[in-house]
């Protein structure tokens, strides 16, 4: 009698460790959605949507498939244009970061325990409700529209440089460039495409390396700027027609998305000359910059950010090379190639 009485409590107990082994199972599950949200989520997403992607393109004659020089001419940094960003605003970012991670880590690893038998209900706990559901559900939603709202409130002076008229002004690049002040710059050795510069200086005798890099840098922001503003016909002059079909082909495939790329606080902090000769009856100067600014992508509708950071700054060291008919004419970006 009493063996006719063990079998259906055998078989309640099978019933129950079956239960246990299925929840079990759902809070495994739930733990690994929250680990996955976190890394899916929290982590920095560094976009370079800049000018081209933060890819190379473009035509640099017989020296196209070449590696990116790396040689500096006669360097200087640009004093009227310094860095903007402030060690503040990336570790507001980090901290937030880390606490919203912190946080899920926490319950996901409460959600083990408490799964591997090891909360406080004993053995015959571990189940899984409605509630539980609900309540990581609505957590994690909080975290996601605390973290979405703190990311656009925390911005590091978020309006791009401006820049006057530049119209009637003249520069190495051609009438209406603007060239800065012509700051007096040491010579120095070991340049590389020296020998290029005089080449291009024996057929424009006019040709000046301090105000060709000044006329450069100018460029340089106006080409960023028409990106910015997904058309590039108002720098249609500034660049050869390669160039220009390839970054006007990525704004309006932008437009399309109905997304913005934002370029704010852009600083330049160096402009090299790394490259200069002569080929096929063109002058070719490469140039390099190094700069860093705020690199993000929106939404057009709602503003919302959809990839790239509003507060933690990109780095970047490009190479464009400007060319044109060899004596005379304007320079035109006809390559960008990214630091190998």
């Amino acid at each position: 009698m009493q063996d006719l009485l063990k079998i259906p409590v055998m078989e309640k107990e099978k019933g129950e460790v079956s239960k246990m082994d299925i929840c079990s199972k759902g809070k495994m599950g739930l733990v690994i959605f929250a680990v996955f949200f976190a890394m899916f989520y929290l982590m920095t997403t560094v976009a370079e949507a800049r000018v081209g992607g933060g890819r190379s393109f473009g035509s640099r004659g017989s020296r196209s498939f070449s590696s990116s020089p790396s040689s500096p001419s006669r360097s200087y940094s640009t004093p009227s244009r310094p860095s903007p960003f402030s060690s503040a605003s990336p570790q507001r970012g980090s901290f937030m970061r880390s606490l919203a991670g912190g946080f899920l880590g926490g319950m996901a690893g409460s959600l083990l325990f408490s799964s591997l038998g090891f909360g406080g209900m004993g053995a015959h706990g571990g189940g899984i409700g409605l509630m539980d559901i609900l309540l990581l559900g609505a957590i994690l939603y909080g975290i996601y529209w605390f973290i979405k709202k703190r990311r656009q409130a925390a911005t590091a002076m978020n309006s791009p440089m401006s820049y006057g008229s530049m119209s009637g002004r003249e520069s190495a690049f051609g009438p209406g460039s603007y060239a800065p002040p012509i700051q007096d710059i040491p010579p120095a050795s070991g340049y590389e495409g020296g020998d290029g510069l005089s080449a291009i200086r024996r057929t424009d005798f006019q040709f000046d390396e301090r105000r060709f890099k000044d006329a450069a840098l100018d460029n340089f922001f106006q080409i960023q700027g028409a990106w910015a503003g997904r058309d590039m016909s108002g720098v249609r002059n500034l660049l050869t027609d390669e160039v220009y079909k390839t970054i006007q082909q990525d704004a309006s495939e932008l437009k399309a998305k109905k997304q913005i790329n934002k370029l704010d606080n852009i600083a330049v902090r160096s402009v090299d000359i790394t490259e200069a000769w002569q080929e096929g009856g063109q002058d070719f100067i490469t140039v390099k910059f190094y700069a860093n600014l705020l690199d993000y992508t929106v939404d057009e509708a709602s503003g919302d950010v959809v990839s790239g950071s509003k507060t933690d700054p990109v780095k970047f060291v490009e190479f464009w090379t400007f060319s044109r008919p060899s004596g005379s004419g304007p320079w035109r970006l006809s390559a960008v190639e990214q630091e190998s």
